[in-house]
């Protein structure tokens, strides 16, 4: 796992995806309030919370998909808060979706091909970085295969192809890892981990396997009820008693904390 960004060893975020004091109500309904969220170019930070925190509409929020109320969007420097979502798409922030919003009608290459046309790219490129995702995430065999006749662990992982192949600084993934089997797991952690290692891309991770996230994450960011509840490293997290209370309901104790990973 990647050594997380801290004073204490001094690294800094070749650049930071930032939402800042983002509020956002629906039909007078509060979903977000005052919430700041920080992501390098170097780190997984994990985004949990229990049902109804928040977390998709922060993402929909920072992708451009809905405008906040108040606060401000901030990629690598640049204010991108009325930007819409292609243009932010275009200055490198990709998402991936809870459902896999494949072209079903085209191979698995093709739906990678065709988002590596949408970021730009030339038809060389396109198939360039197509092929050379598709090894990456052991698609290969199922290249020329229908998207639509995927299993689902191959259908999640066809959806971060076709995010990286948009070459992004920055990915959010919300909820890659659902329905996974156990088996899969793990080996969609190296997915991950190599959306960050090996394209320098920082990742945003949404998902209810606190395992997962706990394993995977540099830092991780807690929201309840619309707020930002603790940030922290994994360690930090685990031992975090209001944390324990968001998703039990109860007055934690230690042994609460720990249940939470199980």
């Amino acid at each position: 796992m990647g050594e997380a960004t801290t004073p204490e060893n001094g690294r800094r975020p070749g650049g930071l995806l930032r939402a800042v004091a983002i509020s956002r109500a629906f039909a007078g309904v509060r979903a977000l309030q005052d919430v700041t969220l920080e992501l390098g170019r170097d780190e997984i930070v994990g985004l949990i919370g229990p049902n109804g925190a928040g977390k998709t509409t922060l993402v929909n929020l920072i992708t451009g998909f809905d405008v906040p109320d108040t606060g401000t969007i901030e990629l690598e420097g640049q204010e991108i808060t009325s930007w819409k979502a292609y243009r932010r798409g275009r200055a490198g922030l990709a998402r991936t979706f809870q459902h896999g919003r494949l072209f079903n009608g085209l191979s698995v290459r093709e739906n990678v091909e065709v988002a590596a046309l949408g970021a730009g790219a030339g038809p060389r490129e396109a198939r360039r970085r197509a092929a050379e995702l598709l090894e990456l995430l052991g698609l290969t065999p199922r290249a020329d295969q229908p998207a639509a006749l995927l299993p689902h662990g191959d259908e999640r992982k066809a959806g971060v192809a076709r995010a990286l192949a948009t070459e992004p600084r920055f990915v959010l993934m919300d909820e890659p890892a659902a329905g996974l089997a156990e088996s899969e797991v793990e080996d969609f952690l190296a997915v991950v981990r190599a959306v960050r290692d090996s394209h320098g891309a920082g990742v945003l991770l949404i998902d209810h396997n606190v395992p997962l996230i706990m394993e995977v994450s540099d830092r991780i960011h807690v929201l309840d009820q619309g707020r930002t509840l603790a940030e922290g490293t994994p360690a930090e997290i685990r031992r975090n008693i209001d944390v324990a209370n968001a998703y039990l309901g109860g007055s934690g104790t230690q042994e609460e904390v720990e249940a939470v990973e199980q």
